[in-house]
């Protein structure tokens, strides 16, 4: 039994959609990233390093066990050409459901051990068994969240995530500003999650079944077991070394890194995560058209690129003046290292998520399966040895390297489409090294909130001049091009 769904979406569609689809995200969230900004900016205010690092340790080892919630089936019903039918749909939920309840049950039971290893308070366990809620909370809605996907209908999928968002920030600032301290976040999340689940199924009505029907699981396992292998290995690398590094580093240290992460990864939340919403089932819907394949992902790098790269080194230059005046914000300086090497990553994650979600798309699970098992073995090889050596700085060190890595993921990527980097990227590299210079020649007149304002404005008039004396009048006709594609 097939969905009455539209599967069968013209080329000329998919373009509209996605387009429609990547304006919808950016500008839809935007004010919701501003948000986002301030609640950091306020958080980090209100709450020392240790305990922004115990929260960064119970999310790993929630996101640890979160991994083994879906064997993959989520993303091959994303990545399905055929319709789906109601099997594939009740199949999904049900095995997903029974792995969400096993591993709460195991959380559970682990937590006396979870405690005792890593001296967590009491309220970090309440903020542990929160963030377990709120990951049930989450699996209920992936059926509803998938259908809107491989519709690429992203201008209804926004509103939980805006209404999401907003509970969150909101919820845990006004309790860290209350000193709730670590039951902050356990209400922002336990909030956050119900929410969310409430706003999905009123967003896309989905009635949920139960059933396991064997040619259904079959078929999805396919793209799905390999897929989630991949996910696997970046759970591993990430949340699973968070895990390890924090015996190392103690949870101060890994406050810092956290707190650089954050920020340096925010120009990413607004820009990237969007685009790769979009794009991963564009790409996947283009796999048989290999030149409008082409030309899509050197649009996806470009301007992704073009918006991106001058936030990095914009923040790269302002942070530290803008740590002395801010009050009570000194305490983060032994974090401006690890924010800058988290700066460079960011601009490299930005070209390598961008082609692994092209690989993942046009079905080269394997390829990824090889960066994924490289980026793996990099970081379980330099992140424990550099930790030893010079504490949570060596882990920023490792960061940096596995970061350069990346050049891996494009020599790969060009093999599967022959799309051009260097056209892709000429232009936002040229216009944000005129920034960078424009900023470096202006350092010393950033010691005050007024100056940096001007410093700021002045450096988007030059970016953006310097982008429309690279491009021309071809930039111009190209957003105009978008911008008729989105509304027709």
């Amino acid at each position: 039994m097939e969905l009455a769904e539209t599967n069968d979406i013209s080329v000329q569609d998919i373009k509209k959609r996605s387009i429609s689809g990547v304006f919808a995200l950016v500008t839809r969230t935007f004010v919701v990233q501003i948000i986002t900004f301030v609640s950091t900016l306020l958080l980090t205010i209100f709450l020392d390093a240790n305990t922004y690092g115990v929260f960064y340790l119970v999310s790993s080892v929630v996101n640890f066990l979160a991994y083994f919630s879906d064997i993959g089936l989520a993303a091959a019903l994303i990545q399905k050409k055929e319709n789906l039918g109601k099997e594939d749909l009740s199949t999904t939920f049900t095995i997903q459901q029974t792995l969400v309840v096993s591993l709460l049950l195991l959380l559970i039971v682990s937590s006396p051990i979870i405690k005792s290893q890593y001296n967590i308070s009491d309220e970090g366990m309440i903020l542990l068994y929160a963030m377990g809620l709120s990951f049930f909370l989450s699996s209920l809605k992936t059926i509803p969240s998938i259908l809107l996907e491989r519709e690429i209908k992203f201008n209804k999928l926004i509103l939980p995530q805006i209404l999401e968002t907003l509970t969150f920030n909101i919820v845990a600032v006004i309790a860290a500003w209350k000193g709730y301290g670590l039951l902050s976040f356990a209400f922002a999340v336990t909030l956050r999650g119900l929410v969310g689940l409430v706003a999905i199924y009123v967003v896309y009505p989905w009635k949920p079944t139960l059933g396991i029907y064997r040619s259904s699981l079959s078929s999805l396992l396919k793209f799905g077991l390999p897929y989630q292998i991949n996910t696997f290995l970046a759970v591993l690398k990430d949340d699973g070394m968070t895990i390890i590094l924090t015996k190392i580093i103690g949870t101060e240290g890994l406050g810092y890194l956290g707190w650089a992460s954050r920020w340096a990864g925010l120009p990413l939340r607004i820009l990237m995560d969007n685009l790769t919403k979009v794009s991963f089932p564009a790409f996947a819907r283009l796999q048989s058209h290999e030149d409008k394949l082409a030309k899509a992902v050197e649009l996806n790098l470009k301007y992704l690129s073009l918006l991106s790269l001058p936030l990095l080194v914009g923040m790269g230059f302002m942070a530290e003046p803008l740590i002395h005046q801010i009050p009570k914000y000194t305490k983060w300086i032994p974090a401006l290292i690890p924010l800058y090497i988290q700066l460079y990553n960011s601009a490299w994650a930005g070209i390598s998520t961008s082609l692994t979600n092209l690989l993942n798309a046009t079905g080269k699970i394997k390829l990824t399966f090889r960066l994924m098992l490289m980026w793996t073995g990099l970081t379980w090889l330099l992140m424990p040895f550099l930790a030893q050596r010079f504490g949570y700085l060596g882990v920023s060190y490792a960061v940096g390297i596995i970061a350069t890595s990346s050049l891996v993921t494009v020599i790969l990527a060009k093999q599967v489409v022959k799309f051009s980097l260097l056209k892709s990227l000429s232009t936002p590299f040229i216009a944000t090294v005129i920034l960078a210079i424009f900023l470096a020649l202006t350092r010393s007149y950033t010691y005050s909130i007024p100056n940096i304002a001007a410093v700021v404005f002045t450096s988007i008039v030059i970016y953006g001049l310097a982008v429309l004396v690279i491009e021309g009048k071809s930039m111009v006709q190209e957003v105009k091009s978008l911008l008729i594609h989105r509304h027709a």
